[in-house]
């Protein structure tokens, strides 16, 4: 009777957890046979994806109803003889090496950064932009690639404390190291994109030399920093970190600073002076079946104020500079992708990464662990 009952309470918390969300067919059926369900005749709540529609893997959470409201409504109202469906299982590198490599392709638009399409792209594992259909003309040259199109901007930004150094908050990552004038403890990711960049920057190192990454000047910094600081692995914990007090500056991801000042209704705030700036992309599978439809859906999505609805509902930077223009002055504060914004970050060394990201990650730990 006990098996019964917790295989009811299993199939209660599947359509719980799954009411009125999309999945792919290719998820969906792993999910029915995961509790030994047959799909056909489950009579479950989500949609599936039947075989002749878009699927777009993106990383789940709120941007799943983000790019739905400001990228997926707007394609299916032009083309609604379409179906989208958005998987929120993430597409990480070795999903998308494994899928490619074993011929069964089944997703179509992937939601993923820039160094992963250069450090991909070249093994095959990606198709090339359309960039006939595509227009590369609506995102600035950084954010345009062989295998990848900018679809929102992200940055790693100095957030602070603005009550505890009695009225003066730090400008710079010069700042961040200077433990008499702002003691307190610190926060960084235990990540190299960014970290290594506000170390060199600290270090006095202008824009235009940071790359290529000296490492061990870099980690030289942080080998001074470690014991002020603590190294986050989840990108929440970080917000935790500031909001229950554990943590007074440091960095964080714009899209977790925002929030964090509306929180604390002000205690935390964060400044775009010497942030690096990071572009998401589109990357389309090697072997996708959605044929042009993919690349009309992602122009689609370069349209200036469907991105600025994107940030307004994530967080997410315009990557189409235009986008600013259909924003306030009260939402181009948290543009990362606003013209002034932008101008005072580093673009994010795309190509550096690409080449070196997986060698710095493991030279990162091994210098705090030290």
């Amino acid at each position: 009777m006990s098996d019964v009952r917790d295989r009811q309470d299993d199939i209660e918390r599947f359509v719980q957890n799954t009411e009125g969300k999309v999945y792919s067919r290719r998820v969906f059926v792993g999910m029915c046979a995961a509790l030994g369900l047959a799909p056909a005749t489950a009579r479950l709540s989500p949609a599936m994806a039947d075989q002749k529609e878009l699927v777009l893997v993106n990383w789940g959470g709120d941007a799943v109803r983000g790019m739905k409201a400001s990228f997926v409504d707007p394609y299916l109202k032009k083309y609604p003889d379409r179906k989208v469906a958005i998987d929120g299982t993430g597409p990480s590198t070795s999903r998308i090496r494994l899928m490619v490599q074993s011929g069964k392709v089944t997703w179509d638009v992937m939601d993923r950064n820039l160094h992963t399409a250069l450090e991909i792209g070249p093994e095959g594992m990606l198709e090339k932009i359309d960039y006939s259909i595509v227009d590369r003309s609506k995102v600035r040259p950084e954010h345009a690639v062989e295998w990848g199109i900018g679809n929102y901007l992200y940055a790693m930004v100095l957030t602070y404390n603005t009550k505890k150094w009695g009225g003066e908050v730090p400008t710079s990552w010069k700042d961040v190291w200077d433990f008499k004038k702002f003691p307190g403890k610190r926060a960084f990711r235990r990540e190299p994109d960014a970290v290594l960049e506000a170390a060199l920057m600290a270090d006095g190192v202008p824009f235009d030399k940071i790359y290529p990454i000296d490492m061990k000047r870099a980690l030289d910094m942080h080998k001074k920093m470690k014991e002020h600081a603590i190294y986050y692995t989840v990108i929440a914990d970080g917000q935790n970190a500031f909001r229950n007090g554990e943590v007074h500056l440091g960095q964080l991801l714009n899209t977790r600073a925002w929030p964090l000042k509306q929180d604390t209704k002000g205690l935390y705030d964060w400044t775009w002076n010497e942030g690096v700036s990071w572009g998401a992309c589109w990357m389309v599978p090697k072997g996708a079946q959605g044929g042009k439809a993919i690349w009309e859906f992602i122009a689609m999505t370069q349209d200036p104020q469907a991105q600025a609805e994107l940030l307004k509902s994530n967080g997410y930077g315009p990557v189409n500079p235009e986008a600013y223009k259909f924003l306030d002055a009260d939402w181009n504060k948290v543009n990362p992708g606003a013209p002034d914004n932008y101008a005072k970050m580093l673009p994010g060394g795309i190509e550096w990464y690409a080449k070196n990201a997986t060698a710095a990650r493991q030279q990162l730990i091994d210098a705090l662990s030290s």
